[in-house]
């Protein structure tokens, strides 16, 4: 970012906040007078149905935009909820529309992160509907690993992942029980362990193959 760029995002910029795990950070049918940028921690974003179940959308990493959604559409369509202590960057809502005529370089970034956005649900999509269980857990462990390490998350090649197996169960549309024994296969084979809280990928090529997926790095993202 330019030195002026900086100065329009920290005027759009109205503070920062901590939460704990388990808190919801903006929730689904509100609205909501702020945005965030997710400057530590990880979270999720949720759809509960009218049965109860609930739909993980994906996960939140470091330099997630937060709240886009409402401040387009008026409300939440989904939840988002922290795993574990995060620190949000707070931008005033109200103020978007002046960002977005003051700050044409910025306002780009905001739009390319909503595309992203977009794409990545597309191969969530795909992947719920076309990789079978193993496919779809390698594929997901891929996609968190790889982002983890573009955020220095990783260490030799284990990373802290505080979701829960259940949640990894609800973005893929599996039980639980078939994600448990999913899972077991992959530490069997020595290819991924996910256990208290950690997951180390011993083997991130064959997790891939497995996966149908690569292991291209994420483009570079903007930050807010």
């Amino acid at each position: 970012m330019s030195e002026e760029e900086i100065r329009q995002t920290q005027r759009f910029k109205v503070g920062e906040m901590m939460v704990e795990g388990g808190t919801p950070v903006l929730t689904e049918g509100a609205h909501s007078a702020q945005l965030f940028t997710v400057l530590s921690g990880l979270g999720i974003r949720y759809k509960m149905l009218e049965n109860g179940r609930r739909q993980v959308l994906n996960f939140v990493f470091p330099g997630d935009l937060l709240g886009l959604q409402a401040a387009v559409m008026g409300e939440m369509g989904h939840t988002v909820e922290a795993r574990g202590k995060m620190r949000l960057c707070v931008f005033d809502r109200a103020a978007l529309w002046d960002f977005f005529k003051s700050s044409p370089g910025r306002s780009f970034d905001l739009t390319w992160l909503a595309a992203t956005e977009e794409h990545f649900l597309g191969e969530a999509l795909t992947t719920v509907g076309q990789r079978n269980a193993e496919q779809a857990v390698a594929w997901a462990l891929v996609k968190v690993y790889l982002r983890a390490t573009q955020l220095d998350l990783t260490v030799s090649n284990t990373m802290t992942l505080p979701f829960k197996q259940q949640d990894l169960a609800d973005a893929l549309g599996l039980s639980l029980v078939h994600t448990n024994k999913t899972l077991a296969k992959l530490r069997e084979r020595q290819i991924a362990t996910w256990r208290d809280g950690t997951l180390t990928v011993n083997d991130l090529d064959l997790l891939a193959e497995l996966g149908l997926t690569t292991t291209q790095a994420p483009p570079r993202r903007p930050i807010m």
